[in-house]
């Protein structure tokens, strides 16, 4: 099955889409994005510019990822996460040259309206739950929870 995209959403080019991605309502793809194979792109969902997300990656509703992530494999990112790039954001005072990257490690799950500030890693199979406000790394199979987040315990692939 080639990619889907809904006919509300524009994806500006050049990008790439793997084989088996749904990009559903209202989305905005921008040039240089690379998507994986089967992955879900929720609606409402914005990509900046060079932004690399994996396969079989889900973004649900109302995220937008920023120029400077990276999303690897198996990444699931809920309703309305955010992702920073600019560690000192000001509207009259462009700063590109002070973006810092933002990784999100194979199968980490970002839950609802978490905030991760950039210049961090969110480790493999990581757990970061819902609200929490991430602004130091999150090692590998680690939750945290909090503002700001703090470890809870320690996770395996399957949460068990």
């Amino acid at each position: 099955m080639e990619a889907f995209v809904h006919e509300s959403s524009f994806v500006d080019q050049p990008c790439q889409i793997g084989v088996g991605t749904r990009v559903w309502h209202f989305c905005h793809i921008m040039p240089h994005v690379e998507i994986g194979q089967d992955c879900n792109i929720g609606q409402n969902v914005f990509l900046g510019e060079h932004v690399k997300i994996g396969s079989r990656v889900k973004i649900q509703n109302n995220v937008s990822v920023y120029e400077g992530v990276t999303l690897e494999d198996d990444v699931f990112c809920g309703p309305s996460c955010v992702f920073t790039n600019d560690p000192l954001p000001r509207s009259s005072w462009p700063g590109r040259e002070r973006w810092k990257p933002t990784l999100v490690k194979q199968g980490a799950t970002i839950g609802a309206n978490a905030t991760i500030v950039c210049g961090n890693t969110i480790g493999k199979y990581a757990f970061v739950g819902a609200g929490a406000v991430v602004t130091k790394d999150v090692p590998d199979y680690t939750m945290v929870y909090g503002n700001p987040a703090r470890v809870i315990r320690r996770v395996r692939e399957n949460l068990a």
